[in-house]
């Protein structure tokens, strides 16, 4: 369904740090393409499994904020990457959120979750799904 997510940042090299190491906990391992727009602000494409998540200085030259209920959700392969996901995204700026990483169990079905802001305030989510 989706090509990509674009976020915004107000310290790209910031950005770059903690994205390059939370988002090799899953497997994105090669770093970002980093693009600069017509414009002359810098982008980072990081791209994994088909999917592709953008970091951009916002081209209106507004600070970048992030969506107020609004989440970008990253599966993961384990519960353990669940916990390694989160820990290293609190290692890297970000700040842990609501429940600590666990095992859920919903209406929609049982999942292990973790919740982290980025150092710009974006609300990530990582969750393994658990099959039965």
């Amino acid at each position: 369904m989706f090509n990509h997510i674009m976020i915004g940042s107000n310290d790209i090299e910031r950005s770059q740090r903690f994205y390059d190491a939370v988002l090799r906990v899953i497997g994105a391992e090669n770093g970002p393409v980093r693009n600069v727009a017509a414009t002359g602000h810098v982008r980072l494409f990081y791209r994994h499994d088909g999917s592709t998540l953008g970091i951009s200085e916002p081209i209106d030259n507004q600070p970048a904020t992030c969506a107020n209920g609004g989440t970008i959700a990253f599966k993961c392969a384990s519960p353990e990457l669940v916990k390694e996901f989160h820990d290293t995204a609190v290692a890297h700026g970000g700040v842990s959120i609501e429940d600590p990483p666990g095992l859920r169990d919903e209406a929609l079905g049982r999942y292990y979750l973790a919740y982290v802001r980025d150092p710009d305030g974006n609300k990530l989510c990582a969750i393994h799904r658990v099959r039965s």
